[in-house]
Formats: structure tokens, C-alpha cells, sequence
């Protein structure tokens, strides 16, 4: 066995042992919080290092490491490796010590947790790219020069012996609280989105979308639409996504003659909000449900009427393009038809997402839950003839699932060093109190701040650290405005998802862009403009929290909020588009435009005014159609 083979082996067999003790950890609860935490996330490391190596990474032969030999290479992996794994042993070590004496850190001590966290910032650096490794590192150098800055970023200075002990020797740093919630909740559905992949499940669910969406305009944009919300909200990944149905949806979407940039961009923008769908929500529903002390169940419910507008919006979009392009629903003929072994295989999706409603409406833990969804998603993967046939399925769902465990491991890690700094020098409340006057006491103005802070931060790192950060930080900022305390997650939350379409980075975009043959920035504005709602919706439910279902919830205020919202959705998304029935002129653009911007101004009276001019135009543009038709 060659040394390539040898560490590739090896990397996967710590995949799998990741895996297996997600599964381990949801039946028979968490590990030791010092040996667990300490543990799972070297082994993430190790598979960020190695998984992505140096050797494997230098394609350029002008870049500096180009000129240096591959053994070499291999040697540097080596050593970081040995790096974190002594960084590691002296992290267990302190932790028995401080339980049992006082202790007194060494020289040894300091330099040995310091490379450690360099070793993870370049894991870091390997899965994610440098925008978050860039926030840490400059949060590391904030706590040893903080001192020298003006204003609110002043403190008096900490050495790097105090930083290190907050940010690796301590539980408010690296193996804080979101390390531990990760761990005990949501590496467990992680690995059930990927069995659920493997199996074939993800097949099954395409192809009844397809049928299910066969007679509308949109057709395969339709269906692409459906598969990405189901799916997207098991794999809580968007690149995970996109590829997974858009491999297969964004051809189809083309063939009926839809654009290439405007078929990227429907599976772009359907794939990211799959994790704002209940119940799974890509494990953020646990990780909220923890943050705010509310039940699972309770966020669930909030969740469900802003998904339903968002791909409500997307649907109508979708129409009214298909309407503008001369796009007829498919032939019968052309329709797949669902059969009894369609239906069967349906139910693989099926069966392991009621399971995981009804184990936690019985009041299991969310944990359990993700445990007998995966039995479940394997018992029903049996009846599946290729599976069968390549028993190895589980073998090579569970490496990848270890692997997409170690994703998520190794970003909390990262933001673990930035709650680290915010912990240890108070920034996170100077700059909630610099917000807090820069927005001179206005929840708009502190709502703009946090949208574009979460849109800006979720760029560079997946949805889950970024809504961490942003909810620590800006949060309190806006429940002392009077936002309710879930609104304020939920918002926080939805901006954080849709900063994986927005430009420039917009990264569901550039995984959809090339299957579509299309430009990825052109396909990020097309994404972008069919989610244009779900950046609306947010602020909505701030205002009017009836949306949500939950807390303080009056029945005329959500009937009427609803009307609204759903009134505005089809006058913008035909202002922008330009169709409805036939041509609209710019003036009437204007109109629309104007009249749906003004029905999500939550003021009563004006929604009315707006809501009547609103209902104007769309009878109007009704009435010519039918006159042209009859001319």
C-alpha cells in the first residue's frame, strides 16, 4: 500500500469512528466535556489536514510551495498534525490539573495552546477559505494589542499567557458551549442528511417532484424547487445541494427553455432556502432551540409560514418567467408517471422524516430523534436493489458523513477563538453599544446593521458559525429594541442562509453556475432576485411576530399580514419580471412595484390603501388580457 493510500485509509477510518460516535453520543448522551470535546475536534482536524493536503493542493508550480518536494509537503502535514494532537494532550492534562490543585501555567503551557489554534486556523483555512481565518486571527492580535486602538475598541491589554487560557484552557473559547451543542445534536443529523443522500433517497425524491410539478409552467423548475426544500433541509449544506439535485434538475430546466443563468439561479436560490425548512432546518432548529430555551417543536412552528411565503415566492417567480418566456406546462406524454416502485421508494424520505416528528412531539430529544431517523433511513435503504447489491453504501456514507462532520467541527473550532476574544475583552458588548447609538435607538437601523453583518460574515463560513456570531454580538441589541427574543434568532438566522446566494461571493451560485454553463455572478443576481422575498420576510416578522405562529400572536394581525405579503409577492415579482398575462409597460412596472413595497410597510391603514391599488392593477391587467384574447 502506497503512502497516499495508507493516509487516505486512515483519514476515512477517523471519518468513520466521527460518525459512528454522533451515533453513539445520541443514544447514550455526551462524552466527559473535557475528553469529548478535546478529541472529536482533533479528529476533525486531522481530516481537514490530511483529507485536504498540501501535496494534493499545489497545482501552480510558480507558487512557493510548487518549488518545495511532495515528501516534504507531506512531512509539514505531519507535523501539524503532531502539533494539535500535543496541543490536545496538554489541554486534558491543565483540564485534570485545575480540577485537582492549583495550577500555574508554563511557557510550555502557552506556546503549546497557541499552536495549536494556529494548526486549526489553517484547517480552517483549507475547508473554508481566508475570510474567517482572517476575523480570527485579527481577533488573536485584538487581544494582545487592544490596548493601542481608540475609542470602544480600547481595553487594557491582555498577554498572550491570559489569552490563551481563555481561548483554548478554558470552556469559553474553543471548546465552549457551541462546540458542545454541535457535538451533542447536531452532528447527528448531519450524519442522517448524508445516509439519506446515500441511499438513494435523494434519487427518489426528484423524480416524484418531477411528477408531482409535471403540469405546471415552471415543470423541472418546479421540482427543483421541492427536491432542494426537502432535501435542503436535512443536509443543512448548500454546495451539498446544489449538487446533489442540481445535477440533475438544472439540464431539465434548460431543455424546457428556461436560461442557463435563470436555471442556476432557481436551484441556487431553492437550494439555500431548504434550511430555513421545518422540521430538520439543516440542525439549526436544535441549535436555536437551545440559544433561546424554547422547545423544538415551538421553532418549528415559527419556522413554517415564512418557508411557505419564501418558496411560495419562488414558485410564483418561476411562473411568471415561464409565462414571459413562452414556456408551456410538459406534455402529458413527457410527464414521468408515478408508479407503485415510486411510491416505495418515496416513502425512504418519507418514513425517516415523520419518525423524527413524532419521536420529538412524543418529547424524546432532538438526538434520539436523528438516531432513529437513521435507523430507519437504513432499514428503508435496504429495499433499494443497488444497496443491496453494494452493502458498501454504509461504509462510504459514513466516511463522508465523518467527513461533513468535520466541516462543521473544525469552522465551530475557528468561531470558538472568536467567542474566545469576545469573552475575554468585552467587544461584543462595546460594539452592541456603538450599534446600539450609531442606530440612534431606531430597531431599523439595527436591523439594516445585522442583515448586512450576517450577509457579510456568512460569505466566508457556513450558516450555523455565522448565525452564532451575529446572535451573540447583535442580538441583545435588538431585543433591547423591543424585537422578541425568537424573532431576533429567526432573523439573524434567515440572513446568515442567504448569504450563500448573495454577491460577491455567493457561494450556492458558483456550485450551480458551471452544471448550468452559466456566468456565476450572472446566476447570483438571478438567485437573488427570485429569493428577493426571503430578505423581506425577515423584517416582517420583527414588526408583526403573529407571522410566527408563536409568542405574542393576534389572529386579525396574521390573517392580515398574510394577505399582504402574499398580495406583494405576486406585484413585485411581475414588476421585476415584467409579464403578467402578456407585456407590462414601465409605468405599470412602476406601479406594481411601488404598490407591493407598500403593502410590507406594517401599517395598517396604509397596507389598505396599498392593498386596494394593488387589487386595482392586477384587475385591471385581468380585464385586458381577457379583451385582447377576445379581439
Amino acid at each position: 500500500m502506497s503512502f497516499k493510500s495508507l493516509i487516505s485509509w486512515g483519514v476515512a477510518l477517523v471519518g468513520v469512528v466521527l460518525a459512528l460516535q454522533a451515533i453513539y453520543v445520541a443514544i447514550s448522551g455526551s462524552w466527559d466535556i473535557t475528553y469529548g470535546r478535546s478529541w472529536i475536534l482533533c479528529g476533525a482536524v486531522v481530516i481537514a489536514l490530511l483529507g485536504n493536503p498540501l501535496a494534493g493542493r499545489v497545482a501552480d508550480s510558480n507558487a512557493v510551495m510548487g518549488r518545495l518536494p511532495v515528501w516534504m509537503l507531506w512531512g509539514i502535514d505531519l507535523i501539524l498534525v503532531a502539533v494539535f494532537v500535543y496541543g490536545t494532550l496538554k489541554f486534558i492534562d491543565i483540564q485534570i490539573l485545575i480540577e485537582e490543585t492549583i495550577f500555574e501555567y508554563e511557557s510550555i503551557d502557552i506556546w503549546a495552546a497557541f499552536a495549536a489554534v494556529i494548526v486549526l486556523l489553517e484547517a480552517t483555512r483549507r475547508l473554508f477559505g481566508l475570510p474567517i481565518v482572517i476575523i480570527a486571527s485579527l481577533g488573536i492580535l485584538y487581544c494582545l494589542y487592544g490596548q493601542y486602538l481608540p475609542g470602544f475598541l480600547n481595553h487594557s491589554g491582555f498577554s498572550l499567557n491570559r489569552s490563551m487560557q481563555t481561548i483554548w484552557y478554558s470552556f469559553q473559547g474553543v471548546f465552549g458551549l457551541p462546540m458542545g451543542v454541535v457535538l451533542q445534536v447536531v452532528l447527528i443529523f448531519v450524519v442522517f442528511g448524508v445516509i439519506l443522500e446515500s441511499t438513494g433517497a435523494s434519487d427518489a425524491l426528484i423524480r416524484a417532484s418531477v411528477a408531482l410539478t409535471g403540469k405546471t409552467k415552471g415543470g423541472p423548475a418546479h421540482s427543483a424547487v421541492v427536491a432542494s426544500a426537502v432535501f435542503g433541509s436535512m443536509s443543512g449544506s448548500v454546495t451539498a445541494n446544489v449538487v446533489g439535485t442540481g445535477s440533475f434538475t438544472i439540464p431539465m430546466i434548460k431543455r424546457r427553455g428556461f436560461s442557463a443563468p435563470m436555471a442556476g439561479g432557481v436551484e441556487a436560490a431553492a437550494s439555500t432556502g431548504g434550511q430555513i425548512v421545518p422540521p430538520v432546518m439543516g440542525a439549526a432548529a436544535f441549535l436555536m432551540a437551545d440559544l433561546t430555551g424554547e422547545a423544538y417543536t415551538t421553532i418549528c412552528i415559527a419556522a413554517l409560514i415564512p418557508a411557505l411565503f419564501y418558496y411560495g415566492s419562488l414558485f410564483a417567480s418561476i411562473s411568471i418567467q415561464a409565462g414571459a418566456d413562452g414556456i408551456e406546462p410538459l406534455p402529458e406524454s413527457e410527464r414521468p408517471p408515478l408508479n407503485s416502485k415510486d411510491l416505495i421508494a418515496c416513502l425512504m424520505f418519507v418514513i425517516p422524516i415523520a419518525i423524527i416528528v413524532f419521536v420529538l412531539v412524543m418529547g424524546r430529544s432532538p438526538a434520539l430523534a436523528g438516531f432513529w431517523a437513521i435507523v430507519a433511513a437504513v432499514i428503508m435503504g435496504v429495499f433499494n436493489k443497488k444497496n443491496r447489491e453494494n452493502p458498501s453504501v454504509i461504509w462510504t456514507a459514513l466516511v463522508k458523513a465523518g467527513r461533513s462532520c468535520a466541516w462543521i467541527i473544525v469552522a465551530v473550532g475557528c468561531i470558538g477563538v472568536i467567542i474566545g476574544v469576545l469573552n475575554l475583552t468585552g467587544l461584543g458588548i462595546s460594539f452592541a453599544s456603538v450599534v446600539a447609538e450609531f442606530s440612534e435607538f431606531s430597531l431599523l437601523a439595527a436591523l439594516v446593521t445585522t442583515a448586512l453583518a450576517a450577509l457579510v460574515l456568512g460569505m466566508g463560513m457556513p450558516t450555523l458559525p455565522a448565525y452564532l456570531i451575529i446572535i451573540l454580538v447583535l442580538g441583545p441589541v435588538m431585543q433591547r429594541m423591543g424585537a422578541e427574543l425568537l424573532a431576533t434568532h429567526m432573523f439573524v438566522f434567515y440572513f446568515g442562509v442567504l448569504s450563500a446566494i448573495t454577491p460577491p461571493v455567493a457561494i450556492g451560485a458558483f456550485a450551480a453556475a458551471p452544471i448550468a454553463n452559466a456566468h456565476p455572478f450572472t446566476t447570483a443576481v438571478y438567485a437573488v432576485r427570485l429569493a428577493l422575498v426571503g430578505f423581506i420576510i425577515p423584517f416582517i416578522f420583527i414588526y408583526e411576530p403573529s407571522l410566527l405562529l408563536v409568542g405574542t400572536f393576534d389572529l386579525m394581525s396574521f390573517v392580515r399580514v398574510s394577505i399582504c405579503l402574499a398580495l406583494a409577492i405576486w406585484l413585485i415579482n411581475t414588476a421585476l419580471i415584467g409579464y403578467e398575462r402578456q407585456e407590462l409597460g414601465a409605468p405599470e412596472r412602476i406601479l406594481r412595484g411601488l404598490s407591493g413595497a407598500g403593502l410590507l410597510i406594517q401599517i395598517p391603514t396604509l397596507q389598505i390603501a396599498f392593498l386596494v391599488i394593488g387589487l386595482s392593477l392586477i384587475t385591471f391587467g385581468t380585464l385586458r388580457s381577457r379583451r385582447k384574447l377576445q379581439s
